[in-house]
């Protein structure tokens, strides 16, 4: 069942979390959003700034204990997936602000690094609750991976993204394209244990990789189960094929078995780089996921029930440029 709402209160009490060293003017940043939200009516937002030793998770309850009823997040994937951590299984919103290079939950909202259209989807008051992904204690909104795309992002630094976007990637996964696969078995619901060669096993709960390319069609954030891809290209003609499959949307992609379901077990025969919601955790051999339903409720572009959650995106960037719409309360199954 798909859970959407429009926010009752029209002047909530809010809160900004952000990533300092993301952001090339904290100053602008703080003006553009307090203004926005004053022109909209709500309360002056509080603000907490991420550190080294904290990239989010007590800045964010922080801001709930303080009373916030949306945390806006403003950071890196890093700040994104604390935040996400501290607000599951809470009734307070978390609003994704993009900032710097972007992130990938904002990719999959379809934000891109626009900050306004980011305000904008907050303002007007579309909310959705989606499914969490965890693992290791941890927990994730959009994806967990192993292998191949864990090595992707590892090689991508900070300073190709800031100057050439999400094209910085491509040259990242170039140097990993002729990298030994990994054996691994593969157990969903504790079913029967499946055995690959595969180069990367992603997880999903949404469907985007970065820069938007969307890697599961059929990926929804609210049905309970989780989404998985396991890679298996082993020459660059395979990954080539992988990748215009990818493109042209092709039902059947070269290279990539696509399962689901909400217990996850994948063990290597080695331990692999880690990720998750694009930022890298600690490589091991195994990936053990499980999935929270209906755990956190997101700020979402109107209207808010479509599978893809950057569907409308594009009505919140002309609502940036004008006073929002009112909406009823939806739900639908």
């Amino acid at each position: 069942m798909t859970v959407t709402t429009t926010r009752t209160d029209p002047a909530p009490r809010s809160a900004v979390v952000v990533n300092p060293a993301k952001i090339d003017d904290l100053a602008e940043l703080r003006r553009t959003v307090d203004d926005t939200l004053e022109e909209a009516g709500w309360p002056a937002p509080r603000w907490f700034e991420t550190t080294e030793d904290d990239p989010g998770l007590g800045q964010t309850r922080a801001a709930v204990a303080s009373g916030a009823q949306v945390v806006f997040v403003c950071g890196g994937d890093g700040t994104v997936m604390s935040a996400v951590s501290a607000l599951t299984n809470t009734d307070v919103s978390m609003a994704v602000l993009p900032a710097g290079t972007g992130n990938l939950l904002a990719a999959n909202l379809g934000l891109s690094t626009d900050l306004a259209t980011g305000l904008a989807v907050a303002v007007d008051g579309g909310l959705r609750r989606i499914d969490v992904g965890t693992l290791d204690g941890r927990h994730f909104a959009v994806m967990a991976g192993m292998g191949f795309d864990a090595h992707m992002l590892d090689a991508t630094s900070d300073t190709a993204k800031k100057h050439i976007g999400w094209p910085a990637y491509v040259l990242g996964a170039v140097k990993h394209l002729k990298d030994r696969p990994m054996r691994v078995t593969l157990r969903i619901d504790g079913g029967t244990p499946m055995r690959r060669r595969a180069r990367s096993v992603l997880v999903a709960n949404v469907g985007r990789l970065q820069g938007g390319l969307r890697l599961l069609s059929e990926a929804h954030p609210d049905d309970g189960v989780l989404d998985i891809a396991v890679l298996t290209p082993n020459t660059l003609r395979t990954w080539v094929a992988l990748a215009w499959g990818l493109i042209r949307r092709s039902e059947r992609v070269p290279a990539l078995e696509v399962f689901r379901g909400s217990r996850i077990e994948v063990i290597s025969n080695r331990p692999q780089p880690r990720q998750l919601d694009g930022d890298l955790i600690r490589s091991s051999d195994r990936l053990a996921v499980g999935v929270l339903p209906h755990a956190l409720w997101l700020c979402v572009p109107e209207p808010a029930g479509h599978p893809d959650l950057s569907v409308d995106a594009d009505a919140a960037t002309d609502h940036a440029n004008g006073p929002p719409e009112s909406a009823e309360t939806r739900c639908s199954a």
